[in-house]
């Protein structure tokens, strides 16, 4: 216990100097002298912010040395190191056992449950559910910063409740998506539940995390105030949302296991940049980012290009006839009043809106098929003699339940932020594909009986004009399309030592995570070790995820040994 004591004290008190250094205006140093510290307040200032925020098994050795803290004697500048002067106190047994010893009550006194509220147990076929909600900063940074909430639900199999597991955290894809939400146990959620407590965690801002939804949204007076909000709501933070909650949930604050699909593998990337002492392993499924430093989303764009036109070609060769139909539909919405016709929602459809069918239609399995039937019903028979040709409500309904945009507006906010540090991406996805115009130009492509090609994962300016559900944010998109102070969401000297054992699924013919960009990233982090396969595209965990997951926790237990 005390040396797992003295482990989490180290990295709390380290994590809080590095931030009074960033922050703190009383907090003086130079790159050649030790730092140079206000003992008078800066000293009690950070023991009270690691108070708030410790894990409840070291808020008693931290109130023991409280008195000492306040009494400290007024501002006399000393040059020291704080890491060494911290990890050499907490190294002595004779303080650790005194901080033990503390009465129970003042323990109570400043329990966490304010920030950490847990539910009871419900079921679902097989599965034992239960619900947990965290307060925490909105940013981390400011040590009166709002507070929003983050929602996790912790998944066992039924009958191990109370059996010590270890614990799984599960990122789920997006920007902009909440986790699955389990109704029984099936695919890879049964596979963790075999032997992980599994934590599903809801990113900030999606499911039940303070979610930013449409309405939500409206709240913000204006566009920059929003764009202000939404700078919080990315990878770096969601990591610091996922210790947050493993110091208050997970005993002892023992490390844990990540799995990360897709943008989740980002985000795992980005835990083992800045916090790699929370991970005990680190699982990612078609998720390993670009990490260079300015705006990586036109690398992302340009590189990705070449498989979505591959794609395309796979679509055309298994349906043939549609290349005729999708050429009908794209000049009957060019030739229609305005160049496109109206939604049910009351967006606008136009032939550059059809191409992004491509995002959900090309990149995973059964997409090939979901697009062909969705194209079988886009036009509505002619029940009455001389009736004019139109446009299946069916076909714009389905269309509009394929983007998710109404549902999930931060993926389109956030799309193109994700892979900035120190960079705006300044519309990337518009400005690589006016690139390739004479590729993706729809009209032309029908007018000169070409295949009409979808584009992938791309977010454009003018679909905040098309989308109704996004119109109310286009100012505010535009905010995030030039902001350039993004802070960094990747540390490559760090991944250059990583001690985490790190296992990847890269799937080959992946449209969504270029397969060359993902290699180039894997041969920063050390110990990496990838199961490269085409027989899945991105979606590989959700079409087999009990052997995906058997594959890459084989190669960390040595049932599938290195060769």
């Amino acid at each position: 216990m005390e040396g797992e004591l003295s482990r989490c004290l180290n990295v709390m008190c380290d994590s809080a100097l590095r931030m009074a250094r960033c922050n703190c205006p009383f907090w003086r140093a130079n790159d050649s002298e030790p730092y140079i510290i206000d003992t008078s307040f800066i000293t009690l200032t950070l023991w009270m912010k690691m108070l708030v925020h410790a894990p409840p098994f070291v808020i008693k050795p931290l109130l023991s040395i409280l008195p000492s803290v306040a009494a400290c004697r007024p501002y006399s500048p000393a040059r020291v190191n704080p890491a060494q002067s911290v990890g050499s106190f907490w190294s002595r047994p004779v303080a650790l056992r005194r901080a033990a010893s503390m009465a129970d009550s003042f323990s109570t006194a400043c329990d966490s449950s304010q920030e950490h509220t847990a539910g009871t147990w419900y079921s679902v076929p097989e599965l034992r559910l239960r619900d947990h909600r965290f307060t925490i900063p909105l940013d981390y940074s400011l040590a009166a910063s709002p507070k929003i909430t983050v929602f996790a639900r912790e998944v066992v199999s039924v009958g191990k409740e109370e059996q010590q597991l270890p614990y799984l955290l599960y990122l789920q894809g997006g920007p902009g998506f909440e986790c699955p939400r389990p109704t029984e146990s099936s695919g890879w959620i049964r596979r963790v539940c075999e032997e992980f407590r599994l934590v599903l965690m809801d990113q900030r801002g999606t499911g039940l995390s303070t979610p930013l939804t449409v309405s939500s949204m409206s709240q913000f007076k204006s566009a920059k105030d929003l764009a202000d909000y939404l700078g919080h709501f990315r990878a770096d933070n969601i990591v610091n949302d996922a210790e947050f909650v493993r110091v208050r949930l997970v005993p002892d604050a023992e490390p844990w296991t990540v799995l990360g699909q897709s943008y989740g593998g980002f985000c795992v990337v980005t835990y083992l940049s800045f916090a790699p002492h929370g991970l005990k392993q680190a699982l990612l499924t078609g998720g390993i980012p670009p990490i260079g430093n300015g705006c990586s989303a036109n690398d992302v764009y340009r590189a990705c290009c070449e498989q979505i036109v591959l794609q395309n070609e796979k679509f055309y060769k298994r349906y043939p006839q549609d290349i005729e139909v999708v050429h009908e539909v794209v000049k009957y919405l060019a030739g229609s009043e305005g160049g496109g016709v109206p939604l049910p929602s009351g967006g606008f459809l136009t032939p550059r809106g059809l191409q992004t069918l491509g995002l959900s239609g090309l990149g995973s399995s059964t997409g090939f098929e979901r697009l062909h039937y969705m194209f079988e019903r886009v036009w509505d028979p002619q029940l009455v003699p001389g009736a004019a040709k139109q446009i299946s409500h069916y076909f714009l309904r389905s269309f509009e339940s394929w983007s998710s945009f109404d549902t999930n507006p931060l993926y389109a906010l956030l799309h193109e932020a994700i892979y900035n540090q120190g960079a705006a991406s300044c519309w990337s996805a518009e400005r690589v594909m006016a690139e390739n115009e004479s590729k993706f130009n729809a009209l032309n492509a029908a007018k000169e009986n070409r295949p009409v090609l979808f584009t992938g994962e791309m977010i454009f300016p003018w679909m905040f004009d098309e989308i109704y559900a996004l119109r109310p944010f286009k100012e505010a998109a535009n905010i995030l399309a030039e902001k350039k102070d993004w802070p960094p969401l990747y540390d490559v000297k760090s991944l250059n030592n990583n001690k985490v054992p790190v296992a990847a699924a890269v799937y080959y013919e992946d449209m969504y995570v270029n397969f060359k960009l993902a290699m180039e990233t894997a041969s920063h982090i050390t110990g990496i070790r990838l199961w490269i396969s085409n027989e899945y595209m991105h979606s590989g965990l959700r079409d087999n995820g009990t052997r995906v997951l058997n594959q890459l926790l084989g190669m960390l237990n040595g049932k599938k040994p290195l060769f």
